[in-house]
């Protein structure tokens, strides 16, 4: 293609993935007790020994990447005489589509005859995964950059994501809840539901006491929100920190109420960014539905 499509490492797809759909990417970093290490998909550092660490009380931090590393990265495609479509983690949980953008009109004052555009995908993790996956098959059906661009822009509040922990002590860590309503809620067994809402915040929808019942009522709002309820034909992705058993019971749920899928539901890992802050035991589901509209 004359365009290249591209987008940032925590859109937690894996890297035979990203390879078969012909999507480049670029990293975000973390540091593991003061150790820095670049979020490349589990390549530096397994999931399984993130979040052991993590599990241990290894203090993590995240950092965006920056307007020279988004240089570099447009620069490769732009020197090669390609265009490129990049799109962003959501600004309603991180700054670096901004810098994104400031490394763009950069490249288009360098490189004139070429077209860089930005997308903040208003999703976050697996969802940012579909999203991506989405563009892929618009681009191989044959969609033009600015065509796909325009499509980017409409669409992207079409995906869904629903995420539920079944800890609250990561909750605590980041400052999301105080100490005492951690405690309460972990007496009473509660397992918040959230999701992102159309400036792609996380936002909390329901607290729900025990695990069953949170499945549950994850599955009930893509019944409520899929292109066709029940009658859903799209993909399905879902996304995990450490708590495989969990993810594999919404799969089979979902694989059960929606019949028409595309394909299996496909699993994958909460990746070390949006790990670093969710800790483990969380379960994302992504799906494509009405628009979000709050």
């Amino acid at each position: 293609m004359s365009y290249v499509l591209s987008c940032c490492s925590t859109a937690d797809l894996s890297k035979e993935h990203f390879n078969a759909r012909n999507i480049e990417y670029i990293c975000f970093h973390y540091s593991l007790n003061g150790k820095e290490y670049p979020d490349d998909l589990g390549e530096s550092m397994s999931f399984d020994q993130f979040y052991d660490a993590m599990s241990k009380g290894a203090e993590t931090k995240t950092s965006q990447i920056s307007i020279s590393e988004y240089l570099e990265h447009f620069e490769k495609y732009l020197s090669q005489g390609r265009d490129v479509l990049h799109v962003c983690l959501s600004t309603g949980i991180s700054g670096t589509c901004n810098s994104a953008m400031d490394a763009a009109r950069i490249c288009r004052e360098r490189y004139p005859d070429r077209q860089v555009f930005v997308v903040d995908s208003l999703g976050a993790s697996s969802g940012y995964g579909l999203f991506m996956d989405g563009l892929a098959d618009k681009r191989d059906e044959g969609m033009g950059l600015e065509e796909l661009y325009h499509w980017a822009e409409e669409h992207k509040l079409n995906l869904h994501h629903w995420f539920f922990s079944t800890t609250l002590e990561y909750y605590v860590r980041g400052g999301r809840i105080s100490k005492a309503a951690g405690w309460f809620g972990t007496a009473l067994n509660i397992c918040p539901l959230l999701n992102m809402d159309d400036l792609g915040r996380l936002i909390p929808r329901s607290k729900l006491r025990g695990k069953k019942r949170v499945i549950e009522e994850c599955v009930k709002r893509m019944e409520q929100h899929a292109e066709g309820g029940l009658g859903y034909s799209g993909k399905c992705y879902i996304s995990m920190s450490a708590c495989m058993e969990d993810a594999k019971a919404v799969a089979a749920l979902v694989e059960k109420k929606f019949p028409r899928l595309n394909g299996r539901v496909e699993i994958n890992n909460i990746g070390t960014t949006i790990g670093a802050h969710t800790g483990p035991g969380t379960v994302a589901l992504f799906f494509w539905g009405d628009k979000r509209v709050r």
